[in-house]
């Protein structure tokens, strides 16, 4: 499948599981994303994102996010939309 690259991660907290990413595209609640690392391959779909612990439906490039993720991924994980 045809991937896009949106972002890459900054920051992960542990409790609640949690990603920080630095957007430079866009992103809405519902996309499919693979994060990809040294250590790191998944994909999952979307499901609660947020901006200083507001929740978020979309985002712009530039913002910085925090995203749900069902497991550890490390700084410097590149995110990318899985395009269909």
């Amino acid at each position: 499948m045809p991937e896009e690259d949106i972002a890459r991660v900054v920051d992960f907290f542990a409790k609640p599981v949690v990603a920080g990413a630095e957007m430079q595209g866009t992103l809405r609640i519902g996309d499919k994303i693979h994060i990809v690392g040294n250590t790191t391959d998944m994909e999952f779909v979307v499901e609660s994102m947020q901006i200083d612990r507001v929740d978020i439906i979309e985002t712009k490039p530039g913002d910085i996010i925090g995203i749900k993720v069902p497991d550890r991924v490390r700084r410097g994980d590149k995110v990318y939309k899985v395009t269909e």
